[in-house]
């Protein structure tokens, strides 16, 4: 047993539909605020699901790029993407105030996420976009990132995230899309995967290493095939292991 606590975060508002199935299981949502996906409608609504369901919201800004889902690296002057993603997240506030909720984090999306991790320039507009945000929110960042570095070194308040859901390389960037062996379908795979991390505060890699992570909150993607059964699997073996989730 290893008794302790841990946020386990979903993207939501993307069109995949099953955010109704995952929220009972999760403890935060990452809410697309019109990047990459996303409405005024799908905001609302997953504001009011997860309010129900008393689950922390984040805003998940990215690129503005709906054709690619954000997931492409886009080139964009420093200014430019500072206005956008700032709009992104003023977007979601303004409808949180709307609906009496509360910004808990930010967590960037897709190919935003993984260059902020090791550019210091995209890194930097993160983190003037969480310095113009008069509220007490968080930063969700990967572990040894570039993000992490500055966001401290402003006193931006961080979370380390990990992927339940995606292999790592031995330099603790994720796996690419385009490999066959970037992301986990299998429940004793994911089980096993974040498990080690929760324990050891190690991660076994897509070459066979085991290299340090420290992470207090775990993503699981909601556009996994199996993102319903991992996750109800994956809470139930938690607990067994006196490993709570909220």
């Amino acid at each position: 047993m290893i008794p302790c606590v841990i946020d386990i975060n979903v993207d939501m508002g993307e069109g995949i539909g099953n955010e109704s199935e995952l929220i009972p299981f999760i403890s935060s949502c990452n809410i697309a605020c019109g990047g990459h996906a996303g409405d005024v409608d799908t905001m609302r609504n997953i504001t009011r699901l997860a309010k129900k369901h008393r689950v922390k919201i984040g805003a998940h800004p990215s690129f503005p790029d709906k054709v690619n889902f954000g997931r492409i690296h886009m080139e964009m002057s420093c200014a430019a993407l500072f206005k956008s993603v700032k709009g992104q997240v003023d977007d979601l506030v303004f409808i949180l105030k709307e609906e009496h909720g509360a910004l808990h984090h930010i967590k960037p999306h897709g190919a935003l996420y993984n260059l902020a991790a090791v550019d210091e320039k995209v890194a930097n507009v993160i983190v003037e976009v969480m310095k113009t945000i008069m509220l007490p929110v968080k930063l969700y960042v990967p572990y040894k990132s570039v993000i992490e570095k500055i966001a401290t070194a402003q006193n931006i308040p961080i979370v380390y995230e990990a992927f339940a859901d995606r292999n790592y390389n031995d330099d603790l960037t994720l796996v690419s899309r385009k490999e066959i062996a970037a992301s986990i379908h299998n429940e004793d795979h994911l089980f096993e995967h974040i498990f080690h991390m929760i324990s050891k505060q190690k991660v076994k890699t897509i070459t066979g290493k085991t290299i340090g992570i420290k992470a207090q909150t775990f993503c699981i993607h909601g556009d996994n095939p199996n993102a319903v059964n991992l996750i109800k699997n994956l809470e139930v073996r938690l607990k067994n292991h006196g490993i709570q989730i909220r």
